[in-house]
C-alpha cells in the first residue's frame, strides 16, 4: 500500500469496502498499527511510574469542550436529555483531579470538523488523546512531563521496533535532535513574526491557522512549543496570566518535518467568579455548565494538563502522508465511512 495524500484522498474516498479490506490487510497498516500500539504501552508505563492514575474517560455528558476551532459538537438523546458526544474530556480531567493528584486517560473524541479539513492530512472525526492533568502543576511543569513522555516514547519506539520503522521507510535519524535535546520554545507573538518571515499572515488574536502550523513545523529541526496565546483565542479554562492580563498560560507542541501540532496544554482556570466571566465572554449561558461549576464553587485544584492526539504523534513518528493511515477504522470529516 503506498502512502496516500490528503487531496488524493477525495479522488479514491476511504474507507469504502474494497480499500478498506486493502488498507487492513497492508503491511504499511499493520506496521502502524505496532508503532500506535507501543506509543500506548510506553505511555501507560512511563505515567504510571511517574505516579499518574489512569482513570476512564466519559464518552458522553451534558457539555463538553466548547473550544474546538469551528467543529462541531454531536447531539444525542440520553433519556429525554440533550447530550454530547465528547469532543474533549477537558472538564473531566479536572474534575477527576478531586480523586487523584495526578490522573490520565486514553480518552476517544468525536468532532464533526469542517470540510475543508479532509484536505489538512491531519484531522479525523473521530480521534483518541493522551490526556494528563496534574493538580498543582505549573505551565514549565507541565510541559516537562510531557517533553520526558514524548522522548521515552519515541525512544522506545527506535529501540524496541526497527522491523516496523524499515517497513513504513522512516529513518530513525529523523528524530536524533528530539531524543538528544531540549525542545524550544516561543510565543504566540513570535511564531507570527516567524510566519510573516515566510510570507504568511494571519490575525494576531487568533490560533495559529493549519496552513500556518504546517507551514512554521516544516521549518522547524525538532518539536517546538508555541506559548502565551491571546485571550479569546483558546476556551474559557485556559489560565489568564495574572502578570500579563491577555495572555493565556497556555502551549502547543508542534512537531518539525510539517506535521504540525501534536498536543495542546495549559494551566487550567479555577476559580468560579473567573470561570463564569470568562463562559460569559464567549456569549454562552453559563447554566449549561452546571454540574461542573458546582465543583468549582466548592473548590477544585489548581492544575496543568495536556492531550497529545495519539493518532497524530503515531502518523509523526511512522512518517506518514495522511492522519487517517494512523486509523484501522478512520473517519475523515464529510467521507461515509464504515
Amino acid at each position: 500500500m503506498t502512502h496516500v495524500t490528503g487531496s488524493a484522498l477525495l479522488e479514491q474516498p476511504l474507507p469504502a469496502p474494497g480499500k478498506l479490506r486493502q488498507h487492513l490487510t497492508s503491511d504499511i497498516t499493520r506496521a502502524v498499527l505496532a508503532v500506535q500500539r507501543h506509543i500506548l504501552v510506553v505511555a501507560r508505563e512511563h505515567l504510571t511510574e511517574a505516579g499518574f492514575m489512569e482513570m476512564l474517560p466519559p464518552i458522553i455528558g451534558p457539555v463538553t469542550d466548547p473550544g474546538t476551532r469551528g467543529s462541531k459538537q454531536v447531539d444525542l438523546d440520553y433519556y429525554g436529555h440533550r447530550y454530547k458526544l465528547m469532543t474533549s474530556a477537558i472538564l473531566y480531567k479536572q474534575a477527576s483531579l478531586l480523586t487523584y493528584d495526578k490522573i490520565f486517560y486514553i480518552a476517544p473524541n468525536v468532532r464533526l470538523e469542517p470540510l475543508e479539513t479532509t484536505n489538512t492530512s491531519r484531522h479525523l472525526a473521530e480521534f483518541h488523546q493522551i490526556d494528563v492533568e496534574m493538580a498543582g502543576a505549573s505551565r514549565e511543569e507541565i510541559t516537562g512531563v510531557l517533553e520526558q513522555l514524548v522522548r521515552q516514547i519515541v525512544r522506545r519506539v527506535i529501540a524496541d521496533l526497527p522491523a516496523e520503522l524499515e517497513t513504513l521507510g522512516r529513518d530513525p535519524l529523523a528524530f536524533e535532535s528530539l531524543v538528544t535535546q531540549v525542545f524550544p520554545s516561543m510565543t504566540h507573538a513570535q511564531a507570527l513574526q516567524q510566519l510573516r518571515e515566510l510570507g504568511h499572515v494571519q490575525n494576531t488574536d487568533a490560533e495559529i491557522e493549519w496552513s500556518g502550523e504546517a507551514l512554521l513545523s516544516g521549518h522547524l529541526g525538532r518539536p517546538v512549543f508555541v506559548t502565551d496565546y491571546p485571550k479569546g483565542s483558546r476556551g474559557f479554562y485556559d489560565r489568564e496570566s495574572q502578570t500579563e492580563p491577555g495572555m493565556l498560560r497556555n502551549f502547543d507542541l508542534l512537531a518539525p518535518e510539517g506535521y504540525g501540532e501534536l498536543c495542546s496544554g495549559s494551566e487550567r482556570e479555577y476559580d468560579y467568579a473567573r470561570i463564569v466571566s470568562r463562559i460569559r465572554e464567549t456569549g454562552e449561558n453559563p447554566a449549561k455548565y452546571g454540574w461542573y461549576l458546582d465543583l468549582l464553587r466548592d473548590g477544585i485544584p489548581a492544575s496543568a494538563g495536556f492531550g497529545i492526539g495519539l493518532e497524530r504523534f503515531t502518523r509523526y513518528i511512522a512518517g506518514l502522508d495522511s492522519v487517517w493511515q494512523a486509523s484501522a477504522f478512520p473517519k475523515l470529516p464529510g467521507v461515509v465511512s464504515p
